[in-house]
């Protein structure tokens, strides 16, 4: 069994949902990033979901947006990515999946880039603008080197589609909850019982609802229906707040990640 498969079914074993955490690699500069993996570790992520920085991110709202910028600028490369992987697997053995775009896969050679990921210890990858239909050689190139793949499914998906979705994904399949790009919302989107039974029609893999979570009750909303939630802007705030302090984001982030897993326990 895989690490992200370990994940759910413990969490699942526990009455709760799996919690994810997004954070971006490099954000604010390597070392406070790696602070930043360790404390959200730490205060209870089950999986974390590591932003590869990139200069156009289309999916990701402004706060997301920015923290790539800082993580860029700041010097982080493929290369350090890498490393940052491989320097948050010599501590913890909690799932690393890559949240990435293809031009970052494709331009740097995608059996190159899959084997370098599995080496730096990730263990799954979402690469979000790439569908299954076109796929085939990261599904391939996964395969051959043990890592699971992440699908996405959004409101506006037709049904006829997820048969198709559910065939590409072997990690688990990230429910999209709303329509737009990254970003806290004030209220969680309506339709995810319905969304996720849909969902669960095709597949039996873990089901994570992600985009917009960032209060503990909408964290409990979320995982009484799904498998997983995944926060990612709330936590990356936390980072943009303490950049005049970087020695304080970890315990910052410790409290965040506390208080939003908290929310995952199911009654």
């Amino acid at each position: 069994m895989s690490r992200i498969k370990d994940a759910f079914a413990r969490a699942r074993a526990e009455n709760r949902a799996a919690f994810v955490a997004y954070l971006c690699a490099g954000d604010p500069d390597f070392d406070a990033s790696l602070s930043a993996c360790r404390a959200v570790i730490a205060a209870g992520a089950d999986i974390l979901e590591l932003g590869v920085p990139f200069s156009d991110p289309l999916a990701d709202g402004l706060t997301n947006q920015l923290a790539a910028q800082r993580a860029l600028e700041s010097g982080m490369t493929l290369a350090r990515v890498f490393e940052l992987a491989g320097r948050v697997r010599e501590s913890s053995a909690v799932p690393v999946v890559f949240y990435t775009y293809y031009n970052l896969v494709f331009s740097n050679g995608v059996e190159s880039f899959v084997r370098a990921a599995r080496a730096a210890g990730v263990d799954g990858m979402l690469t979000l603008d790439l569908p299954p239909e076109e796929a085939r050689e990261v599904a391939a190139a996964s395969a051959v080197h043990g890592l699971d793949t992440v699908c996405i499914v959004a409101p506006t998906t037709p049904d006829e589609r997820l048969p198709r979705i559910a065939a590409a994904a072997t990690g688990f399949i990230y429910y999209v909850s709303r329509e737009g790009v990254t970003g806290v919302r004030d209220q969680l989107a309506g339709g995810i019982p319905e969304a996720v039974a849909r969902i669960r029609l095709h597949s039996a893999l873990p089901v994570a609802v992600g985009f917009g979570i960032s209060t503990r009750a909408q964290v409990a909303q979320a995982a009484a229906h799904a498998d997983g939630v995944v926060v990612g802007s709330a936590l990356v705030n936390v980072i943009r707040d303490g950049l005049g302090d970087r020695a304080g984001i970890g315990a910052a982030l410790s409290r965040k990640v506390a208080d939003l897993a908290a929310g995952t326990a199911r009654k």
